[in-house]
């Protein structure tokens, strides 16, 4: 088995583009639309996506401008070479940090939170490896989450 996505009901599509790709720094990969059900998605993810990384699918059903969270989301997780610099990077960028970077409580391992426009809330998890350190030198003026 491979993972493949996760997908977000987004009230405003383009807003949530936007974000996704001008602050946290994913690409746009494709979008489709579906008339007959009124649907409009977009795929987004880093390096490309499938089959290499897993990707968010935005779904906007047309006229629903926002959802209730519930009880049972939690957050999507992304690993950062840098939480401070990339939260840094996410403020200038117009995103909104709600947990500044530090060490999650009872640990050492440094945490930030971000929330998308739709509040959605995503995690930044500091990791070094040598995937993001062979690529971030290319990918750094680019991408926000890689410093």
């Amino acid at each position: 088995m491979r993972f493949l996505h996760t997908m977000l009901r987004v009230g405003n599509l383009q807003r949530s583009i936007d974000f996704y790709t001008q602050v946290l720094g994913m690409q746009l990969l494709r979008t489709s639309e579906n008339p007959e059900y009124k649907y409009s998605l977009a795929f987004l993810g880093f390096d490309g996506g499938n089959p290499g990384q897993a990707e968010l699918e935005l779904t906007y059903n047309w006229g629903t401008e926002s959802y209730d969270m519930g009880s049972a989301y939690g957050h999507i997780a992304l690993g950062v070479p840098d939480a401070y610099a990339a939260c840094e990077r996410i403020k200038a960028a117009g995103g909104n940090v709600t947990r500044e970077a530090g060490p999650v409580k009872g640990g050492s391992t440094v945490i930030a939170f971000v929330t998308d426009p739709d509040g959605y809330k995503i995690e930044l998890i500091q990791r070094e490896s040598t995937a993001y350190e062979s690529s971030r030198q290319s990918a750094a003026e680019s991408d926000p989450l890689r410093s």
